[in-house]
C-alpha cells in the first residue's frame, strides 16, 4: 500500500469507530414525498425540495426548452460570452421578487457565499459570524486576510460587543434559517446593531427564500426589512426552487464589485442556461400557488402537533427543518437506520457537522407529504424510541 493510502486509511480508520463515517446512497428516481433509493421505495423526509418543484412538470418542460435552445453546457464564464439570455432574465426576475436594484447568479451557494466574502473584506477589515452558520460561511471567513471573529448563537449583544472597538469594514453574516437546527436568525436585531455600528449585514437565505414570506421573498419580506437594513441578501436555488444555482440580491454597486473582484463568479463556467430558464418558472410558480406554503405550513404543525402527543421532543422550528436532538451518535444511526428498514429516510446528522453531543435526526417536511405520511413516519419512529429505550434499561 502506498504510504499515503496508509495514512488515509488509519484517519478513515478512526473516524468509522467513532461513529462518523459517511457514505453515499444510489438515488434512481425524481425527488418528491416517496423516492426510489437503491432499488427500494422510501417515505423521502431527508429532502430540501420544500414546495415540490423540483419536478414540476412546466420546471421540467422549460429545462427541456432550455436545452433545446442553448445546448447542455454555457461553453464559458459570464464574462467570457458565457452569460446567455436566460441568465440575464433570471437575475432581473430575481432583483425584483427580492426588491433590491440587482441580482447576480453564482454556480452554488458554497461559491455564493465564499465569493461575496472575500471580495468584500480583505486585510485590517472584519467579518463576524454567528457560530451556527454554514460551513460554507464558516469556511470563507476563515480564509480571508480579515480579522475573523464567532459571536454567539443569535446574540445580538454579544456581537454589539464585538464590533465596538473594531476599526475597517464591519461585515456580520449570518444564516436566515440555521440549516441544522431550523431556527431562524433574528434579523431585527442584528440589523440594528450593524446600522449603530456601521456594519454591513450579510444573510444567507437558503432555506427561507420560497418557504418565508407572505409571497415567498424569504426572511427579508418576512420581518419587512429593506435593502438599507439586509444590504447583501444571498438566495439558492437548490432548495424551494427545486433547481440548481445560487444568487446574491443587493445594490448596483455591491453587484458590480463582485463581477470585479469575486473569484468564484469570475473563473468559473456559468450555470447551464436551461437550468436559468427553468428557475424563471419555478420562481413564477412559487409566488403564482401560495397554496404550496400553506400547506407546507399546515403540515410543519401538524408534525409538530403530533409529535408532542408522542412526548417526542422537538428543537424549536417554524420552519421545514425539524430536528430532533438525540445527542448519542450511535443512537441516531441506530434510528435512522431502523426507520430506512422501515421505509423512511430521515438525515442523521452527527458532527462536524454540529456540536459534540448535538447529534440529532434532522426531519425535513416538504408539501408533497401528506398527513397520513407524516403519521406513519411518527408512529414508526415512536416504536422505535421506545424499543431502545426499554432495551437499555
Amino acid at each position: 500500500m502506498h504510504s499515503m493510502d496508509q495514512k488515509l486509511s488509519i484517519k478513515l480508520a478512526q473516524r468509522k469507530k467513532a461513529s462518523l463515517y459517511r457514505q453515499r446512497y444510489l438515488l434512481q428516481s425524481p425527488q418528491s414525498s416517496r423516492v426510489i433509493v437503491d432499488g427500494k421505495s422510501y417515505l423521502a423526509f431527508c429532502s430540501n425540495d420544500y414546495l415540490g418543484l423540483s419536478n414540476h412538470p412546466s420546471v421540467v418542460d422549460s429545462f427541456r426548452v432550455g436545452l433545446e435552445t442553448f445546448g447542455v453546457g454555457s461553453g464559458a464564464s459570464h464574462l467570457i460570452y458565457g452569460h446567455s439570455s436566460e441568465h440575464h432574465a433570471l437575475e432581473e426576475e430575481l432583483a425584483e421578487f427580492t426588491q433590491r436594484p440587482r441580482a447576480l447568479l453564482f454556480s452554488t451557494g458554497y461559491m455564493a457565499n465564499f465569493g461575496t466574502i472575500n471580495a468584500l473584506c480583505g486585510k485590517g477589515d472584519n467579518i463576524f459570524e454567528d457560530r451556527l452558520n454554514h460551513a460554507s460561511l464558516i469556511d470563507a471567513g476563515l480564509a480571508s486576510p480579515s480579522k475573523f471573529s464567532r459571536y454567539s448563537h443569535s446574540d445580538a449583544l454579544d456581537l454589539s460587543n464585538r464590533m465596538e472597538n473594531s476599526s475597517g469594514s464591519k461585515l456580520v453574516v449570518t444564516d436566515g434559517v440555521f440549516s441544522m437546527d431550523g431556527d431562524i436568525a433574528e434579523l431585527p436585531q442584528l440589523a440594528k446593531v450593524c446600522q449603530k455600528g456601521q456594519g454591513w449585514l450579510m444573510v444567507d437565505d437558503a432555506h427561507g427564500f420560497g418557504v418565508m414570506g407572505k409571497n415567498g421573498g424569504g426572511l427579508a419580506e418576512h420581518f419587512n426589512l429593506t435593502t438599507e437594513e439586509i444590504p447583501i441578501l444571498i438566495g439558492t436555488l437548490g432548495k424551494a426552487f427545486g433547481t440548481f444555482g445560487a444568487f446574491v440580491a443587493g445594490s448596483e454597486a455591491l453587484i458590480e464589485t463582485l463581477v470585479q473582484f469575486a473569484r468564484t463568479y469570475i473563473y468559473t463556467t456559468a450555470l447551464p442556461p436551461a437550468l436559468a430558464s427553468a428557475s424563471r418558472v419555478s420562481l413564477k410558480i412559487l409566488q403564482q400557488e401560495t397554496w404550496r406554503r400553506e400547506k407546507l405550513n399546515h403540515l410543519i404543525s401538524y408534525f409538530q402537533e403530533g409529535a408532542k402527543s408522542l412526548d417526542i421532543n422537538l428543537m424549536e422550528s417554524l420552519t421545514p427543518i425539524q430536528p430532533i436532538l438525540l445527542y448519542d451518535d450511535n443512537l441516531v444511526m441506530k434510528v435512522a437506520n431502523r426507520l430506512k428498514n422501515n421505509g423512511f429516510l430521515v438525515g442523521a446528522i452527527r458532527p462536524p457537522t454540529v456540536p459534540l453531543n448535538t447529534s440529532r435526526l434532522r426531519i425535513t417536511i416538504s408539501a408533497k407529504h401528506e398527513e397520513n405520511d407524516i403519521d406513519a413516519l411518527l408512529e414508526s419512529l415512536n416504536r422505535i424510541l421506545r424499543d431502545l429505550r426499554a432495551a437499555a434499561k
